[in-house]
């Protein structure tokens, strides 16, 4: 079975990686070209444009930022040269709706979809080791399950498209408010003349802290945020997804929303593209 990957961030990289350790003929595309350089000199194939990735491919994999980027990499690209049959899988986070909306679109030119939730990191998604969860045709799942279990060490099916973006949002809410509540907790102790270092070491040390709040608070404790594991500009995209599509099913998410404010004051001050741990800084600066 061929694959491709089109999106190469620091995600689909790592998934990339591992795809090509376990032995996948692998074609990739970044719109970025050098980041691709190491999976080519680790013997994958290049391709220019995205639609050179969707070509004779029999599973093409996106990891893209937003929908805007599966509009124009997808379904205005890409698609006219997807053969019938194909399958996509989609990781990019978008809102439930949108995810329907597109199994229908592709689905009505041949081409089938199946909508990944990743969780973990980079680091994990070049070992092998994120949790998978995934929406559209069981049976579609079913036919690709070794492509899926290379990257994941576990899979879970969740049902129709859209079910797979509901659960990444709901993780990512959780994330991003945990993320918010921890730069406000140390901009705090710091403004109170608390020492940074000793402050987050003792966050981190304690029963409050989570292994992803402790993944965060390293970017923190050493004021560095690039390389970004996920960017402010992506979570903050995330939790007004998650508040939107949570106002569109009657219900209201105010924590959801104040934390997307303050990661929405981080991308207005120009760190969007620094992972989102960034928010400590704006957070310390607010007045």
């Amino acid at each position: 079975m061929s694959l491709a990957v089109v999106g190469l961030g620091a995600m689909g990289a790592g998934m990339a990686t591992r795809l090509l350790q376990s032995g996948f003929p692998l074609t990739v595309h970044n719109r970025t070209a050098a980041k691709a350089e190491p999976l080519i000199q680790a013997g994958a194939v290049w391709a220019a444009q995205p639609q050179d990735a969707a070509g004779d491919n029999d599973v093409v994999l996106l990891s893209l930022a937003d929908e805007q980027a599966v509009e124009e990499t997808l379904f205005e690209r890409m698609l006219p040269a997807l053969k019938p049959g194909t399958v996509v899988v989609d990781t990019t986070t978008t809102s439930a709706a949108y995810a329907a909306a597109a199994a229908e679109r592709l689905a009505a030119h041949g081409v089938r979809r199946v909508e990944l939730c990743l969780i973990g990191n980079p680091a994990m998604a070049a070992q092998g080791k994120l949790r998978l969860f995934a929406a559209g045709d069981q049976r579609d799942v079913a036919e690709i399950e070794h492509v899926l279990t290379a990257i994941g060490g576990e899979l879970r099916y969740l049902g129709p498209p859209g079910m797979a973006c509901t659960m990444k949002l709901a993780f990512n809410l959780l994330l991003g408010v945990q993320t918010v509540g921890l730069a406000e907790a140390v901009a705090l102790g710091v403004r109170a003349g608390l020492d940074r270092t000793m402050l987050i070491n003792a966050i981190t040390g304690s029963a409050f802290c989570s292994p992803a709040l402790a993944f965060r608070a390293a970017f923190m404790r050493d004021g560095s945020y690039e390389p970004a594991a996920f960017r402010a500009r992506l979570m903050a995209k995330d939790l007004h997804l998650a508040a939107s599509d949570a106002d569109a099913g009657g219900l209201s998410l105010p924590v959801c929303s104040r934390a997307a404010e303050r990661l929405d004051e981080a991308v207005a001050a120009g760190r969007g593209d620094e992972d989102s741990a960034v928010v400590v800084e704006t957070a310390l600066a607010a007045r």
